[in-house]
């Protein structure tokens, strides 16, 4: 299962959890898990968020695969360039 760390201001969608463990094998199925564990978390999933898998950024990736020993830190949309 993959370690999903939940940055900063959106612990205030998951009742403040901060870790937790999700067997996905990519970042849409992800995401829909998250937001079914979490529901206040679903409207912001869908305005968009950024995820880190392994330390690399992520945006609007939504078949990203996802390893089995992965480490996902999902966080506020990262905007600008």
């Amino acid at each position: 299962m993959a370690r999903v760390v939940i940055f900063g201001s959106l612990r205030a969608f998951t009742d403040g959890v901060e870790r937790m463990e999700i067997s996905a094998s990519n970042t849409r199925e992800l995401l829909k898990k998250l937001s079914e564990r979490h529901p206040a978390l679903a409207e912001v999933i869908e305005a968009g968020v950024s995820l880190a898998i392994d330390g690399e950024v992520y945006k609007d990736a939504w078949f990203t695969p996802i390893g089995s020993n992965s480490e996902v830190v999902v966080m506020p949309l990262m905007v600008g360039g």
